[in-house]
């Protein structure tokens, strides 16, 4: 069971806590992402942290308090801020490369699906999740992190140890979960890096406000964030690098579901969509989820943990196993799933691959039941 991480107070104070409850995770962390960004970006871990210290000013600019909390972070786990800085900014290095060097033999690598189902009515729940499939080292440092801040709603969000978010729900009612998306213009450009927007996504007390936040700023890299509400409410948005003209929304469907796995479906988007190049698993798995839902009911969280376990395509279907013949950099997995019940503020969460491990229900009610404002 991944350990739970519970943290309040000012940005500094919340992030030292984090770093010193979760000290060893954050630090195999660190140790982890230098051989990967050497496997995938050719830069020794020196010269990541003098790439990654080029999104500090952008991120102090968009919100001083996530630098203060990854310095926090840095302080608890004893290890150097550009430690941390540098993990949080692991996809604009990872993909980064990755864009630039698009005709050469890059690894491929493997990602997330993820879903919102809202129904037409108050008589069954929002529900919002997904597989989160990454490299098997992430096994060695997920965390469940449990946050009260003085300065926004309480939220949570199951993530990479010394990272400031990635899919959760908070206290007003919003949920983000995620996909890794790439393109031609994905090329390290700073800005405001993907995980820092996760994590300001919940800081948001509506929704309008969680789109708001991806519109305000110059974002560094492509992704999805698929934002969901308690009050019925659910949108995907398809963003790459730049500004509000780099948004493309995606409403719930006729079933009122929203789908995606790791490339670009919106039809404006006009960009060379690398994403395919690199996951190209990610068109088989939403054909498999798209298959799924038909068959069966879309607003029962027993259909989605069925789909998030379902192996078709193996090993890289939608629960996703390492490949046997790969070597160890490039062995990814599903690291741990959920499904999130946005009316019960309950999380049902898979301690790594759901197939094996299957769900336990975290009930949030008392700590993310009060309103926030």
């Amino acid at each position: 069971m991944f350990p739970h991480v519970r943290v309040s107070g000012g940005a500094r104070e919340r992030g030292r806590q984090y770093g010193e409850q979760a000290a060893s995770r954050v630090r195999r962390s660190v140790e982890a992402y230098a051989v990967v960004f050497e496997h995938y970006a050719r830069w020794d871990w020196d010269r990541v942290r003098v790439e990654a210290a080029r999104y500090t000013e952008p991120i102090r600019a968009f919100g001083a308090k996530y630098v203060e909390e990854m310095r926090g972070i840095a302080e608890g786990a004893d290890l150097a801020f550009e430690d941390v800085l540098a993990i949080n900014v692991r996809t604009e290095v990872m993909y980064a490369a990755k864009a630039r060097n698009a005709a050469m033999a890059l690894p491929r690598t493997l990602e997330c699906t993820a879903f919102a189902a809202v129904p037409p009515d108050d008589s069954r729940p929002v529900l919002v999740g997904q597989n989160w499939d990454w490299k098997t080292h992430a096994f060695e440092t997920a965390v469940v992190l449990e946050v009260d801040p003085d300065d926004g709603p309480r939220f949570v969000t199951a993530v990479e140890a010394g990272l400031l978010a990635k899919t959760g729900f908070n206290a007003a009612g919003v949920a983000v979960v995620t996909n890794a998306l790439v393109t031609d213009r994905d090329l390290g450009v700073p800005g405001v890096p993907y995980h820092v927007l996760l994590r300001a996504v919940l800081d948001a007390t509506t929704p309008a406000q969680a789109l708001a936040t991806l519109q305000r700023d110059t974002r560094s890299s492509s992704a999805h964030y698929l934002i969901a509400h308690r009050d019925h409410l659910a949108l995907g948005v398809e963003a790459t690098p730049g500004g509000f003209a780099d948004l493309h929304a995606t409403h719930p469907d006729h079933r009122g579901v929203v789908l995606h796995t790791n490339h670009f479906t919106h039809e404006r988007m006009s960009r060379v969509d690398v994403s395919v190049w690199l996951m190209p698993d990610s068109l088989f798995r939403l054909q498999r989820a798209d298959g799924w839902l038909d068959q069966h009911d879309p607003f029962d969280a027993a259909t989605y943990e069925a789909l998030l376990s379902d192996h078709a395509g193996h090993p890289t279907g939608v629960c996703c196993h390492p490949d046997p013949y790969a070597i160890a950099p490039e062995q990814d997995s599903t690291v741990l799933s959920v499904v999130m019940d946005l009316d019960a503020m309950t999380m049902r969460l898979a301690d790594g691959r759901p197939c094996e491990t299957g769900y336990r229900t975290i009930d949030y009610a008392g700590f993310l039941g009060r309103r926030a404002g």
